[in-house]
């Protein structure tokens, strides 16, 4: 049994991941964070229950949940095995060392601002990543030079970028544009480009960036050998340099070819959410009523409509509507 296990005081490993979670994210809510630990949303929802039974985790003031300081949890996990297991007396007070890493995990999420964190080991990048998408607020920017994903990547990453998306985060990446040659890998593009997501190619690309809320960012510790780790930094000065990169290699792009086949504007493939735009839109005035309508925000609603003009080649809404009508799209 590892070391570094809260199993021995009678957690399971979603209750623990859980709960270390709130250690590196303190006073955030719990909406959708099975999504992190990709796991159904109703064994997420035990194991919070069960840590607030055990008194892990508590509401606070504002109705999100903080976790209790590691001294106090392991304390009460011992208090409770000591009294159903006697017989693991000696290996369950063994476990007090877990204080101290749990200790190094809240501090973690409270680094000053001008560290920066090497990340050597893949999982731990993997995991950095996820929680960076999870927390966005404004935007998130990469710059990706892969030349195609792995029905795991793309399973992976679909249910964040679909709930980053929704949320109204603005999404732009610039990828390789032999990415495309790639069907699933192409696919999976313009499915995030109909969901809001702005996507441009470039023939030939080597950074790597990746930049949240232009407050983060997560680049390779050796460009030539991503095996080495990552460095991520919120440093000021970091941060601008990876962004003026970033927009130096955007404007330098091209926008994403449409799906195969769609250079006629009757052939479009438009998927669900852009249908239902477009309906709203030949029937309400207001992008607010249309997004409340949707369940999206109005920053991911007009960039839709913005797309549907362009597809449309309309001067405004009113064009648009009218040839969406002679299309037969509405």
């Amino acid at each position: 049994m590892s070391g570094s296990s809260m199993a021995v005081l009678g957690l399971d490993p979603t209750a623990e991941r859980l709960y270390r979670h709130f250690l590196r994210n303190p006073h955030t809510s719990g909406e959708d964070v099975h999504l992190l630990h990709h796991a159904p949303p109703e064994e997420v929802t035990a194991a919070r229950e069960r840590l607030i039974a055990l008194g892990l985790l508590r509401v606070d003031g504002t109705g999100e949940l903080a976790p209790t300081e590691p001294e106090l949890a392991v304390d009460r996990l011992i208090r409770v095995r000591l009294q159903t297991l006697h017989e693991e007396l000696q290996q369950v007070t063994q476990a007090r060392h877990l204080v101290g890493e749990l200790r190094r995990e809240q501090g973690a999420g409270s680094r000053p601002a001008q560290d920066v964190e090497r990340l050597e080991v893949l999982s731990e990048i993997r995991t950095r990543i996820d929680d960076l998408a999870f927390f966005a607020r404004e935007e998130i920017l990469s710059v990706e030079p892969y030349t195609e994903l792995t029905p795991e990547n793309i399973a992976h990453a679909r249910p964040l970028d679909a709930r980053c998306l929704r949320r109204g985060v603005r999404i732009r990446s610039v990828i390789l544009g032999r990415a495309l040659d790639h069907p699933p890998t192409a696919a999976y593009l313009h499915e995030l480009a109909a969901q809001g997501a702005e996507i441009k190619v470039i023939d030939a690309l080597s950074e790597r960036i990746l930049l949240y809320d232009r407050q983060t960012v997560l680049v390779p510790a050796d460009p030539a050998d991503t095996s080495r780790g990552a460095l991520l930094t919120r440093q000021p000065g970091l941060v601008a340099n990876a962004f003026a990169l970033f927009q130096k290699i955007w404007d330098e792009a091209a926008d994403l070819p449409g799906p195969e086949g769609s250079g006629d504007p009757a052939a479009y493939p438009l998927s669900a959410v852009e249908k239902l735009v477009l309906a709203e839109m030949c029937r309400v005035g207001k992008d607010e009523t249309g997004a409340r309508n949707l369940g999206i925000s109005v920053r991911t609603y007009r960039r839709h409509i913005a797309e549907l003009l362009r597809v449309l080649g309309a001067g405004g809404r009113a064009q648009a509507a009218l040839l969406a009508r002679e299309r037969g799209w509405v």
